[in-house]
């Protein structure tokens, strides 16, 4: 499993989320304040595109009114995994 970890500010969270989602290579996105508290999972799946995400985006964008620095951790796609299916 690839997992990467982004700091960013609360007015950063919305544009580094969907900037993740569109890179499109991601497992998981999970983001936790300063103090590592998870405030939210998302599952990510191939073929999940568009209006799915807009609930999921609102969600992100209300989290980020709660604090000012956020760590998101990205879990991405095994190279090796995706080989092999």
């Amino acid at each position: 499993m690839n997992k990467d970890e982004f700091k960013v500010k609360g007015e950063e969270l919305l544009s580094k989320v969907k900037e993740i989602l569109h890179e499109g290579n991601c497992r998981k996105i999970v983001i936790k304040d300063d103090k590592g508290n998870t405030f939210i999972e998302i599952p990510l799946s191939i073929g999940v595109v568009g209006t799915v995400f807009a609930p999921v985006l609102a969600a992100v964008g209300a989290i980020a009114a709660l604090a000012s620095n956020f760590t998101i951790e990205v879990i991405k796609k095994d190279d090796e995994q995706e080989k092999k299916s």
